[in-house]
């Protein structure tokens, strides 16, 4: 294990032989951030998205308030989003244009059922090639595709810091 700071960032990174951010089987390793301001966002969305260049769909767990959204406007904004982002709780989904194509942007916080994921046709999102950001995705784990990017954020109460792992 290994431990550098980095920008006022602490990054945490385990290392398996022969290779640091993917297993020879292909399964990844884990990377975790330590934030204490929104300022470090647009660092660590764009550290994600070199990270994880070849993946589309992140699924966002964390508290309410942890910062899903808040991350997720980063990322956006790394993309070259034009539109305004926003959560999208009560349509479910949102769509933004930017110079990688159309990025979705899901909450399914208020989705009482999974007949409203298939309502959507959340098959032509999920699998589209696009960046897809999803955030409560414990309520649909089991929609979500192989290889989905788990995105866990977690709040320490007393410091206000958050640890951020991908």
């Amino acid at each position: 294990m290994a431990v550098f700071r980095w920008k006022r960032c602490w990054y945490l990174t385990l290392f398996y032989p022969g290779n640091s951010l993917r297993m020879k089987n292909g399964i990844h390793s884990k990377m975790t951030v330590h934030c204490s301001a929104v300022e470090q966002l647009e660092q660590i969305a764009a550290d994600i998205l070199k990270l994880r260049s070849n993946d589309r769909v992140f699924a966002f767990y964390g508290e309410m308030g942890a910062g899903k959204t808040t991350l997720i406007k980063a990322l956006c904004k790394h993309l070259n989003v034009t539109d305004n982002v926003s959560s999208p709780t009560f349509a479910l989904v949102n769509v933004y244009n930017s110079e990688a194509g159309e990025v979705y942007h899901f909450d399914v916080y208020r989705m009482k059922d999974t007949v409203e994921l298939f309502d959507i046709g959340y098959e032509d999102y999920f699998f589209s090639g696009n960046y897809c950001f999803i955030e409560w995705p414990e309520k649909i784990e089991e929609y979500l595709p192989i290889g989905t990017i788990k995105v866990e954020i977690k709040e320490d109460i007393e410091t206000g810091i958050r640890a951020i792992s991908y």
